[in-house]
């Protein structure tokens, strides 16, 4: 098989055919990824739910719990990631008047040959797709924010940041 451009896919192969890369010749090494996103609403909306006058109960309770559970089933989600066996996964919801909404941070953890990123981000994209379906009979207009990569730590690439826009 050819060796791989520094700048290529490493889901491709040389035909094109997607594969899952074979991490088993990396280093375990302790990695970590950090991720982000946002759900606006109305102000209305933000109270309600501050105040537990969601008719589905308590949304930020079930968010947290619905992005841990994604961060454990990613690889049954996204066809070409590895099943891993993360140490930790935390979901921090938080209110932002400001929004308003709520921020929604996720930060994924292993020891292992593969990173977490997918995880994290997964977290986060369910937690606020959560918080929409537990309040969208209260409001249909709520957005969900960019859901982006915060950090990432560990592996060959070793540390990530994103850069302050």
């Amino acid at each position: 098989m050819a060796e791989k451009d520094a700048g290529s896919l490493t889901h491709l192969g040389a035909d094109g055919a997607a594969n899952m890369v074979d991490v088993a010749s990396k280093d375990d090494t302790v990695r970590e990824a950090v991720a982000e996103g946002h759900v606006s609403m109305t102000a209305e909306t933000l109270d309600a739910i501050l105040s537990g006058n969601a008719k589905k109960g308590d949304v930020v309770s079930v968010a947290r719990i619905a992005g841990i559970m994604a961060a454990k089933k990613t690889h049954e989600l996204i066809p070409l990631c590895h099943p891993l066996m993360l140490s930790k996964v935390s979901v921090e919801i938080e209110p932002d008047p400001a929004l308003p909404g709520f921020r929604v941070e996720a930060l994924a953890r292993l020891t292992g040959k593969t990173g977490v990123e997918m995880e994290a981000l997964t977290a986060v994209s369910v937690a606020c797709l959560t918080i929409y379906d537990m309040a969208k009979a209260i409001d249909k207009g709520m957005e969900i924010g960019p859901v982006r990569l915060v950090s990432k730590t560990g592996g060959k690439s070793g540390e990530w940041t994103r850069s302050a826009p």
